[in-house]
């Protein structure tokens, strides 16, 4: 075991540094913290940390609780896929076992073991996740791409006659929850309030509790209308599954989906639209038909997964990761952010990743993320119609300007203002259209329309058109593009 291994389970707050440690002046034993001013760009720490000790490194959590961070991307993906060495019960956390972890440290809301199936393990963890799998199972795509469509084109028409918009603030914090509001089955509850309460209770500030009992108080009164009369929604299927839930189980499940889906997906989507405006050669390949919009999703699920790290994983039994010896007991930081980055897996960061989907951002094993599909879907068809309607959007601000507020979970941007021809409000229920059509492709375009395949009529025609032999039958006409659009848009 390395001296820093050691360290990571002593139980005295203040031990002298390590020997040999080149870490000194930070905090106790030299380790680095991921919070206040040492954290202010957690990214170049986590490189900084990367060359100083490997693909696993000793940190510092809040109030100085020693913690291990995975930084390489193999050693990530044998940590979450190894349940028989590695748990998520954080009750075998030493810190917290031997109260060095106090009730009221600052992430005792993403340590605290809860009966949920991302806790649980075994027969209980199976019981949990098949109910969550089934229900989400139940949901028809057709029908969820035509709801994140339709909150788009709703969410869209709010500025698009002003010329611009902060697409954070506007709309990628916002359709997250209208979608997951109509999958939960509480279309009503979705407002500015229900997204401001779940930003806020994420953040952890002083009103967060009172943010989160504002959510918890709208899943109650879903779960107990659910279980009083069932619908065709994920409450009523999650309520009525043979496994059982209790509606504590059901409730802290519904909390679970919505945060998580919640805080991923509107990070995902700011991500996403931000290197749209500001990274040239991804903007190029979008346009150009080199990428379409999924593989855009990908590529920065790739370069900014929409959680940092997750708090966490605990080592069951004595073992090695990373050329470091790990203790039972010992706590592990899942780090989909640097763990993407590792220089083993991609020498050159300016490389393309399309096609490949090993990355890190949904985790993986028996927790990996059962909702990714949902991510997934809310970023293409929002990314997509978003752009259909405003072809001509730009960056309304120097790319330097833009700010991101960071955690050790998520870093999160602030705002992206952007600006573009004032357009006309639209029908929240028919496809999005473009408002005009230019004389050449917009940069921005994500489809193609096809040519009107009506032959032009000549107003003076020099030779009479021949009619149809009556015995022949005209040729079924193909649909337009359209025609199929609103089809698809329609469900049929």
């Amino acid at each position: 075991m390395t001296s820093e291994s050691s360290w990571l389970t002593d139980t005295d707050p203040t031990p002298g540094p390590p020997p040999g440690c080149p870490a000194h002046g930070l905090g106790p034993g030299g380790l680095h913290r991921l919070y206040g001013p040492d954290a202010a760009d957690l990214g170049d720490l986590y490189e900084r940390l990367r060359e100083q000790y490997g693909p696993v490194a000793p940190v510092l959590l809040h109030d100085d609780v020693p913690m291990w961070v995975v930084l390489g991307h193999a050693e990530n993906q044998h940590l979450v896929r190894s349940p028989s060495v590695y748990t998520r019960d954080s009750r075998i956390w030493s810190p917290l076992s031997d109260g060095t972890v106090k009730p009221d440290h600052p992430l005792m809301p993403h340590i605290a073991w809860q009966p949920i199936c991302s806790h649980a393990e075994g027969d209980e963890h199976q019981r949990l996740r098949v109910a969550v799998t089934a229900a989400m199972s139940t949901m028809d795509h057709r029908t969820l791409r035509r709801h994140i469509g339709r909150h788009t084109q709703g969410l869209v028409n709010r500025f698009c006659e002003r010329g611009r918009a902060d697409l954070v603030s506007q709309f990628a914090d916002h359709l997250p929850m209208a979608v997951m509001c109509e999958i939960l089955g509480m279309p009503e509850e979705y407002n500015d309030r229900m997204v401001q309460a779940a930003r806020d209770a994420l953040k952890g500030t002083e009103t967060a509790i009172q943010s989160h009992t504002y959510v918890m108080d709208a899943l109650s009164r879903l779960t107990t209308r659910r279980r009083a009369r069932p619908e065709e929604d994920f409450t009523s299927h999650l309520v009525t599954h043979a496994a059982g839930l209790t509606d504590d189980e059901v409730r802290e499940h519904l909390r679970l989906v919505l945060f998580a889906a919640y805080e991923a997906t509107a990070n995902l989507l700011a991500n996403a639209l931000r290197m749209v405006l500001t990274e040239p050669g991804f903007r190029a390949r979008l346009s150009g038909g080199q990428m379409t919009v999924p593989e855009a999703i990908e590529q920065s699920l790739w370069d900014e997964p929409p959680f940092s790290t997750v708090l966490g994983y605990y080592a069951k039994q004595d073992t090695e990761l990373g050329g470091q010896r790990i203790r039972k007991g010992d706590g592990l930081l899942f780090a989909p952010a640097p763990g993407n980055l590792d220089p083993r897996i991609r020498p050159d960061l300016s490389a393309s990743m399309q096609g490949n989907r090993s990355h890190l951002a949904f985790g993986g094993g028996p927790h990996e993320c059962p909702g990714q599909d949902i991510g997934r879907a809310i970023a293409d068809v929002g990314v997509d119609a978003l752009l259909m309607r405003l072809s001509d959007i730009q960056l309304d601000c120097p790319e330097d300007d833009l700010r991101w507020r960071s955690s050790i979970a998520s870093r999160h941007l602030v705002s992206l203002p952007v600006r573009f021809e004032p357009k006309p409000q639209q029908d929240v229920n028919v496809p999005p259209r473009p408002t005009a059509v230019p004389p050449q492709r917009s940069g921005w375009q994500t489809t193609t329309a096809l040519p009107d395949e009506t032959p032009a009529t000549d107003p003076h025609p020099t030779t009479p058109t021949p009619a149809p032999h009556p015995t022949t039958p005209e040729p079924p006409r193909r649909r337009s593009l359209w025609q199929r659009l609103l089809h698809w848009w329609h469900g049929e």
